[in-house]
């Protein structure tokens, strides 16, 4: 992570994740069946090969499956684009030589496609570790800037170990030379 003694690099992995990956093969696998089974069902021929669908009738069953199947395969559309658009994915970059910090994340189509902040290193006051434990645990690091919000360091997605976040807190506080609070 740390590329020299003046540079500080956090790589951040986006969307093209194995889990979000599993997810769009399953939904699209879906997706793709209900709405053939609902298609089978109006045109009253066998789409499927893998089921029987001649006892369904379009009237009750035929519709849901068909709308079941299009909302499945819409939101395969969405997994797939955010996989191949790498959203979320980027890097926090903190820079002694030119004295800033820079925060750059991908983002969807249109005019905030990249997203870049850039700050001061003098606005930087700590460093903030957020841990919450329960049903939907949080686990991630902040940078308290002046007179600015929080702004997320950690990827987005499982919650890190608690020792990760101990020790990728405490190196960069170490490196910017300002508190680590929350611990």
């Amino acid at each position: 992570m740390v590329t020299n003694n003046q540079v500080y690099r956090q790589e951040i992995i986006g969307s093209r994740r194995l889990s979000n990956y599993w997810w769009a093969i399953v939904v699209t696998i879906g997706g793709i069946g209900f709405l053939l089974a609902g298609l089978s069902s109006y045109f009253h021929h066998d789409f499927l090969r893998v089921s029987d669908t001649s006892n369904l009738q379009f009237v009750p069953q035929g519709i849901a499956l068909s709308f079941y199947g299009v909302a499945g395969s819409l939101l395969a559309i969405y997994l797939w684009s955010m996989i191949a658009l790498n959203v979320g994915s980027g890097y926090n970059e903190f820079n002694k030589e030119k004295k800033q910090v820079v925060i750059y994340r991908s983002g969807f189509l249109g005019k905030n496609r990249q997203i870049e902040l850039i700050y001061d290193l003098d606005d930087v006051q700590a460093v903030r570790a957020e841990i919450k434990e329960g049903l939907n645990p949080k686990r991630a690091l902040y940078l308290k800037v002046k007179s600015k919000r929080d702004i997320p360091l950690s990827p987005v997605g499982e919650p890190m170990a608690l020792s990760k976040l101990e020790n990728q807190g405490a190196q960069l506080a170490r490196f910017l030379t300002v508190p680590l609070e929350g611990l």
